[in-house]
């Protein structure tokens, strides 16, 4: 992962994903839990972080849309809905990772990003 001075921003800017979500979700009765794993794919020279939750999920058609400029599930006023789309684009251009989300309605979500690893 190349070192710049992006990088604290860009974990600001997970820590900030991961702290809506439970914002969010805060409201529900059961309670909610966020899991985070980073682990080396050397044969892909690839760092995988996983970041999962047992929130509400998501429907297919919001998951389809959820890297969207602008697309937001939250309440009018509360969200931008620009938190994910910049983060993909950080992760996709800025650094030629990936981004993606696994999810089912009702039983959370998983969020994988893959950054590779310079060899310099």
């Amino acid at each position: 992962v190349a070192d710049s001075e992006d990088d604290q921003g860009e974990s600001d800017n997970v820590a900030s994903l991961k702290i809506a979500a439970i914002d969010q979700d805060l409201s529900q009765e059961k309670s909610l839990n966020v899991l985070q794993r980073t682990q080396m794919e050397e044969k892909n020279n690839m760092v995988r972080i996983e970041i999962e939750d047992n929130g509400p999920g998501m429907d297919d058609s919001t998951r389809k849309r959820i890297f969207e400029p602008f697309f937001t599930t939250k309440l009018d006023g509360l969200g931008t809905g620009l938190g994910l789309s910049v983060s993909y684009f950080i992760i996709t251009e800025n650094h030629g990772g990936e981004i993606t989300v696994e999810t089912h309605l009702g039983k959370g979500a998983k969020f994988t990003i893959k950054l590779p690893i310079n060899s310099n």
